[in-house]
Formats: C-alpha cells, sequence, structure tokens
C-alpha cells in the first residue's frame, strides 16, 4: 500500500490544479512502457517453434532466424546438446553459434563463455576435439571491447590450458602471444597476455620458459602503462614458482625491486605482496641485503606519504616478521614491534600535534581504511605471539590484546574472537592471562562476535580450565569466577534476537560444560533452562539442541534425586504434556537417551511412557512413535525384557487393530516388517542361569516320577494278573493328545502368563478382530525364536518372538474343540463296550 499525505492547506487554484494535471500526465507516461512490454499476436507468432522439430534442429532454426533471447537459451543449453548428441551439435550447432558471436550482446557473450567451459569441465568430448572445435572461438573473443565479456573468455581460456597438451599450447598459445604482447598492441591485449604467461609458467621446462616467456616478462614490467607493470608484477610469482630458485634470484628479483620502487602506487602494492608471498625462495643473503631494506622503507612510507600500502602491510605483517625472524637485530625486532602496535590502534588515538577539530576531519575513507588495518592487526595476532614468544606475551603484547578485544568496531572484535582458540593455544600455560578478555566477548552486544567465539568454545574453555600449569588441583569454578553468568548471558541474548542459528549452535556447543564446571552448577544455572527451551521455544532446530544437551547433563549427572527429578518432569511435561508439540519433543529426547546412555536405562524408565503414545489422539505423533518403534526395540534384551517385548507387540497389535488414519496404517504396516527382520540381543548370562534353574527343576520332576513309577509298577503287575481290559489305541492317542496340548501351552506362555498393562487390557475386543489378526499375520513371519548364533563372545540374538504368540489364543480355542469332541467320541465308545 502507498502511504498516504496529507496536505495541511490544498490550493485549488488554476495554476496548481494545472500542475497537478502535469502531474498525472506523468504517471500515464512512466506506466506506458509496462503496456508496450506485452507481446503482440505477431510477435508470440514469430517466437512460436514447431514442436515436431528435434532438439538440434530446433536450436539451428532459433540460432538462425530467432531472436536474441532465444538465441542465449539456445547458447546456455549448449553442454546438455553435447552430451545428448555431440557429434551433430558440433557439426550443426556449434558453427551457427560461431557465426552469431560475431555480433551477439553482452548477455550471449557472457552465457557463451561460461557453456564452453562447462563443456569442458564435463568432458563430453576428448580434448583434441575440445582445442579443435571451441578453442578457436574462445581466442577470437578475448580482446571483446568490454571487459567483463574480455575476463570471462580468459577465465575459461586459463582453465582449458590446464587440459591441453604442451604441443597444442606452443602452437595454439604461446607462439601467438608473443606478437600479442607487443608495445604496439592494444592496452586490453597486453593485458590479457600477462595473466596467460602466468599460467603458461607451470606448464613448460624452466629452460623453455627462460628462452620464450622470459624476454616478454620484462617487456612488460617495462610497459609504459601501469595497469600492465601491475599485472605482470603479480604474475611474478607463478613464473617464479615454475623457473625455480636460481633464475628467480637472477631475474625475478631485479624486476621486483624496480618495480617496488615504480612512481605508481598499485605496482608498488603488487611488487611488496609478490616479495612478501616469495620469502621462501630467497636466501639469507638475498632477505637481509635486498628484502629487508625494501619493506623498511615500505614501513616508513606508509604513514607519511603512501597511505594506500598500509592496509596491505597490516595484512602481510604478521607473515612478514616470522619470515624475516632471524635476520632481525633486536633493535629491528623492537621496531617492527612497535609498527604493530601503532597500526592495531591506529585511529582510535590522537597523533602528537593533532586537536579534535583536526580529527573530526578525517574522511570516511580514512576511518574505513583504519578499521581494515586494525582488523588486519587482529587477523595477525597469534603470527606476533611467535614473533615475541608466548613467554613475552603478558609484557609485550597484552595490552594490544585487551585494546583488540575492546575495539569499537564490530569487525575486528569478530576477528579477535575467530582468533581466540589459536591464541588460547599458543600460551598454553600463560592461558589464565586472557580470562577476562574471553567473559568479555561473551558478553559482546553483537551476535556476530558471539556467533564466532562460539565455533571454538569448548576447546578454549578446556584450556582455559585444564591447560595451564596453574590450574592444578584448584576448583574448575575458581579459573574463570564469571564464566557462568557470562554463559548464562549469551544464551538470553541469542534467545532473545532473531539469530536462531547462533542461538542453535551455541546451545550445542554449551554441552561441554560436564568437562568444565560442576554438577551441581550445571543443575540449578542450565539444566532447568534447557527444559525451558524446549517447552516454550518456537524453532524445531533450537529445541532439538536443547533436549540433547539436557541429555548430556542427565548423562553426567551422578546425584539420583536430581536425575529422578528431571526424568519425571520429561515425562509429565513433554511426554504426558497437553501440546502434542511437545509430546513430539519428547521423542525426539527419547533418541537422544538412546543415543547417550545404557540400553537398560532406557528400558527402565522410558519404555513404558513412549508405548503409552500409541494411544495418543494426534496422528503425527503416533506416526513419529512408528518411525522410532525400531530403535525402540533394539533396546531390549532377551530373557531379561521378554515383558516389555510384549507390551510391544500388544502395541502393534493395538495399531494394525484400531488406527483409522490411513497414512499412520501405511507407515505402521512397514514398522512391522522392519521389526520383524530385527534381530533382539540375548543376554547370555541371564539366559544361562535360567537355563541351569530349568535343569535344576527339570533333574527334580524326573526323580520324583521315576519313584513313582516304581512304587506303581509293583501294584500294576498285580492288577496285571487279576484284570485284563485292551481298548485300542485310545492310550497311544491319549498321551498324543496330552503331549500337542502341552506344546501348544508352551508356545503361548507369552502372552498367557504374563500381566498385561491396564491400556491394553480390551486389546482383545477390538472389533474385526480376525480381520485384523489375519493383516498381521501376513506382515509377521513365523519362525520365532530361533536363536542365532552371534560369534564367540558368547552372546545371541533370535527374531521376534511375535509371530506365533499372536495366533495362540486362535489355536488353543481350536484345539479345544478337537479335545472336546474326542472325549465325546471315546465315552460313546466306552457306553457301547459296555
Amino acid at each position: 500500500m502507498h502511504p498516504i499525505i496529507f496536505f495541511s492547506k490544498m490550493d485549488f487554484s488554476q495554476s496548481n490544479l494545472f500542475g497537478y494535471i502535469e502531474d498525472l500526465q506523468e504517471l500515464t507516461i512512466i506506466e506506458r512502457p509496462v503496456r508496450r512490454s506485452l507481446k503482440t499476436p505477431e510477435e508470440i507468432e514469430r517466437l512460436t517453434v514447431d514442436e515436431e522439430l528435434s532438439d538440434i534442429e530446433r536450436a539451428v532454426y532459433l540460432l538462425s532466424s530467432g531472436q536474441d533471447i532465444q538465441g542465449t537459451s539456445v547458447v546456455a543449453n549448449l553442454p546438455v546438446l553435447m552430451r545428448q548428441n555431440p557429434a551433430e551439435t558440433l557439426r550443426r550447432v556449434l558453427p551457427k553459434i560461431r557465426e552469431v558471436l560475431h555480433v551477439a550482446g553482452v548477455e550471449m557473450q557472457l552465457t557463451a563463455a561460461v557453456s564452453f567451459l562447462t563443456v569442458l569441465q564435463e568432458e563430453s568430448v576428448s580434448i583434441h576435439t575440445y582445442s579443435h572445435s571451441f578453442l578457436h572461438i574462445i581466442l577470437q573473443h578475448l580482446e571483446h571491447r568490454d571487459a567483463g565479456v574480455s575476463n570471462a573468455w580468459l577465465e575459461t581460456l586459463l582453465a582449458v590450458i590446464e587440459a591441453l597438451p604442451k604441443e597444442t599450447i606452443r602452437h595454439e598459445i604461446l607462439n601467438p602471444l608473443v606478437s600479442k604482447a607487443q608495445l604496439s598492441q592494444t592496452l586490453q591485449s597486453r593485458l590479457v597476455s600477462c595473466k596467460i604467461m602466468g599460467k603458461l609458467a607451470n606448464k613448460f621446462e624452466a629452460h623453455i620458459i627462460k628462452r620464450e616467456i622470459l624476454p616478454l616478462v620484462k617487456s612488460l614490467c617495462q610497459d609504459v602503462e601501469y595497469e600492465v607493470r601491475t599485472c605482470m608484477c603479480r604474475q611474478l610469482e607463478h613464473i617464479a614458482q615454475g623457473i625455480g630458485t636460481e633464475l628467480t634470484k637472477t631475474v625475478v628479483l631485479p624486476e621486483l625491486v624496480e618495480l617496488a620502487r615504480d612512481e605508481g602506487s598499485s605496482v608498488r602494492l603488487a611488487a611488496f605482496e609478490t616479495l612478501v608471498n616469495l620469502l621462501d625462495m630467497f636466501d639469507a643473503d638475498d632477505r637481509s641485503q635486498t628484502v629487508l631494506p625494501l619493506v623498511k622503507s615500505f614501513c616508513e612510507k606508509s604513514f607519511k606519504a603512501d597511505e594506500s600500502i598500509l592496509v596491505s602491510l597490516s595484512f602481510h605483517l604478521g607473515k612478514l616478521c616470522n619470515g624475516l625472524y632471524g635476520i632481525f637485530t633486536p633493535e629491528q625486532h623492537l621496531r617492527f614491534l612497535e609498527f604493530y602496535k601503532k597500526l592495531s590502534t591506529l585511529g582510535l588515538q590522537q597523533e602528537n600535534g593533532h586537536n579534535d577539530n583536526q580529527l573530526q576531519l578525517q574522511t570516511l575513507e580514512q576511518e574505513k581504511k583504519y578499521i581494515s588495518v586494525r582488523k588486519n592487526c587482529a587477523y595477525n595476532f597469534p603470527a606476533m605471539i611467535v614473533f615475541v614468544d608466548p613467554k613475552n606475551f603478558h609484557l609485550e603484547l597484552y595490552s594490544i590484546f585487551f585494546c583488540l578485544c575492546h575495539d569499537p568496531e564490530v569487525p575486528v572484535r569478530y576477528t579477535m574472537a575467530i582468533s581466540f582458540y589459536e591464541v588460547a593455544k599458543l600460551l598454553n600455560s600463560g592461558v589464565y592471562t586472557i580470562h577476562k578478555e574471553l567473559v568479555t566477548l561473551l558478553q559482546d552486544e553483537s551476535l556476530e562476535v558471539l556467533d564466532a567465539l562460539v565455533g571454538h568454545l569448548p576447546e578454549i574453555l578446556e584450556l582455559m580450565t585444564n591447560g595451564g600449569e596453574n590450574s592444578g588441583s584448584e576448583s574448575k569454578l575458581l579459573s574463570i569466577p564469571d564464566l557462568i553468568p557470562a554463559l548464562t548471558t549469551a544464551e538470553q541474548r541469542a534467545a532473545t534476537s532473531l539469530k536462531w542459528r547462533t542461538h542453535e549452535k551455541l546451545l550445542q556447543k554449551y554441552a561441554c560444560l560436564p568437562h568444565i564446571i560442576s554438577s551441581d552448577q550445571i543443575y540449578y544455572r542450565f539444566l532447568h533452562r534447557m527444559l525451558t527451551i524446549i517447552l516454550t521455544n518456537n524453532v524445531l532446530p533450537v529445541q532439538k539442541a536443547a533436549a540433547r544437551t539436557l541429555c548430556v547433563y542427565l548423562r553426567y549427572n551422578r546425584k539420583q534425586e536430581q536425575r529422578h527429578e528431571v526424568i519425571q518432569k520429561l515425562i509429565e511435561q513433554l511426554g504426558q504434556g497437553k501440546s502434542y508439540w511437545n509430546r513430539l519433543r519428547f521423542l525426539d529426547t527419547c533418541e537422544f537417551i538412546m543415543e547417550l546412555f545404557s540400553k537398560s536405562f532406557f528400558c527402565k524408565y522410558f519404555f513404558l511412557p513412549v508405548l503409552e503414545l500409541t494411544h495418543d489422539p494426534v496422528a503425527n505423533v503416533r506416526m513419529k512413535l512408528c518411525y522410532l518403534l525400531p530403535k525402540v526395540k533394539s533396546t531390549l534384551k532377551i530373557p531379561t525384557d521378554k515383558h516389555l517385548l510384549q507390551q510391544l507387540e500388544l502395541c502393534i497389535r493395538k495399531l494394525l487393530c484400531q488406527e483409522k488414519d490411513k497414512d499412520v496404517l501405511t507407515i505402521v504396516k512397514r514398522t512391522v516388517l522392519e521389526l520383524d527382520r530385527m534381530e533382539i540381543s540375548v543376554d547370555a548370562e541371564q539366559l544361562e542361569k535360567e537355563k541351569q534353574q530349568n535343569e535344576g527343576r527339570s533333574t527334580n520332576i524326573n526323580d520324583k516320577m521315576f519313584e513313582k513309577k516304581r512304587r506303581d509298577s509293583k501294584t500294576s503287575s498285580v492288577l496285571a494278573k487279576s484284570i485284563t481290559l485292551s481298548v485300542p489305541g485310545s492310550s497311544s492317542g491319549t498321551s498324543a493328545g496330552k503331549d500337542d496340548k502341552k506344546s501348544k501351552l508352551v508356545r503361548s506362555q507369552s502372552f498367557s502368563t504374563q500381566a498385561l498393562h491396564p491400556k491394553y487390557s480390551n486389546i482383545d475386543k477390538c472389533p474385526n478382530k480376525q480381520n485384523s489378526l489375519s493383516k498381521l499375520q501376513l506382515f509377521i513371519s513365523d519362525d520365532s525364536f530361533r536363536t542365532h548364533s552371534t560369534g564367540n563372545s558368547g552372546n545371541a540374538a533370535f527374531p521376534s518372538s511375535s509371530s506365533r504368540n499372536l495366533f495362540n489364543s486362535a489355536d488353543q480355542k481350536n484345539n479345544g474343540n478337537k479335545e472336546s469332541q474326542s472325549r465325546k467320541m471315546s465315552i460313546k465308545n466306552r457306553k457301547s463296550n459296555s
């Protein structure tokens, strides 16, 4: 909506009225191009292409008679055509693209450069075919009048050079380069030649570079245009790596010395940076006699007449000081250290002879430059610790460290936060000296600074509390007295901001606190805060991070009362919470518990509360539970958790029997298949104990039966003499029926002998019971209680026993009917015999 403007006084005079009309006419003129941009039927007809044309024919047609936007689309689609039909694309489409590019606009030129590079990277054709078909087109457009187009083609060519064979490079690129680098050529041509020579230096042997490339390099280093001299100076690093140390000393170093004294500031800057990058290739004599005087000259001029080099000098100062460390005299060492200190506070304090009015005259450009200088000093601070030796940190650099950590500009403090871990590692036993600065950065008003510091917060805190010699056996808390308030403040500031990723990262890193502070401090200051975040925060990643960290705190808490309190709150406030969102987070928390705790711990406290969610009224909760059930089952051990396994099986029956949501039911069926394929781990020790107990019981039973048989044998012998009774087949049939009945009862004991959970007591009352059980039978196999060996460890695993047990009630009913019928038949036979 547009803002409504209220005029304090409306003037409807004739002059003003005409003014309003003119304003309205201007608005209609502005809108006219919008109407004109709509395509007419004739234009639409011209843009329409026959759908029956093949991709190649359509591309050729659009390049020949289409508009520019259509041609650009074809060029962008060139990699796809090369993948589908490279031969026809090279024969018919590429020649058309070559023709169109001569008169194409900037957009099509840039698109072509990218497409040609993509074809090279995808290796759609061999490098020989690519060089024959594409290389000439690339070389033709290197000197395009538009600098952006020229750079795009140059980037493509430099990538092609990496893949081309030497002979092709020599004939197609190096030989024409001799004429292109001449002073008579255009500025753009000479700039392109500089970059190509830097790339070619790594493709040929040193003697070829010396004979064919170095003469061109010297010529371009002395070019009349400072842009060419700057560009060639920046390529000297690549050329030095290609020709080796000796030629670098005799050819490249003299050129760098001359360029370092160039009248152009950009040339001097390029020479300085190249010198720093090539320090490793110079020996001690070159460093002391050639490089060091140049560096001293740079430092002296930077504050006076050449502030353009100040930012670059501050960025490379750490590398420079350590590279020249071996040749410094004590006086030079102190001078460079003082120079670094001066740069670290540049723009923060008044110089001698300056007053407030003069400081106010500093331009915005200077302020930005000074901020960049101090930021670079913060970046180089670890290198300067090495330069002065960590033992001298407190005396030489602590004041600068304090200033950089309290710098008024965020980029400077951000850089210090990033490098804080490196500083702590270097200080080692002296890390206690920067405790206050850690607290300061944790309480920084900028969340960017906090985010940078949190990246290595666990490592920093570990060094702070345990890394130094001075920590000894002192209490962890005494090492950093203000740490806990700083950590809580940082978390609260992150929580109230809109940067939830910083909050999530912070909560993840706070999982290290059990190694840093005491369990009681965590319980009273952090653990309940994590539970509050889970219950009240609206960002899912933040809630999950808080849940995992809470589980870590619970894992390291050894006080049973506190543990039980937290477990009870998790179950009541999350698992039984009124909001379905909290119940979902309870399942997330249970996943973390299964990850961090033992299986027995989960089974003891969380197994049944998780299964209770099968009755949840929200389908999403039941669905998430189904996804979690395989992990839940993996926590069980047989025979210890046999009753829990039965509860799990009953939950599955409940879901299959009564679930009405089709999506949840689909997932339940998939989960049943997965559960049936799973193997449950066996507690070998417990199994052996039960086996021994069963063997003892069976021995006693056998002894009693033997005694009974022995006593009855005498009686039976007497009765056999006096009474002769024979019923054919009755004895064997009765014993067989008893054995069969006994075996069926043993098969069904999994459910019949165990007390059911009250919530599942009415499971057999569900409608369509037989239909549901038949469905379940499709998903559960019939090979239960098959024990598999798991190796030499003595543990064994077997599949779920749910297959047979779920149908034993039906089997018993059928067996009962058969047995009753057999009894009736036997009675009838007895009556007839009598």
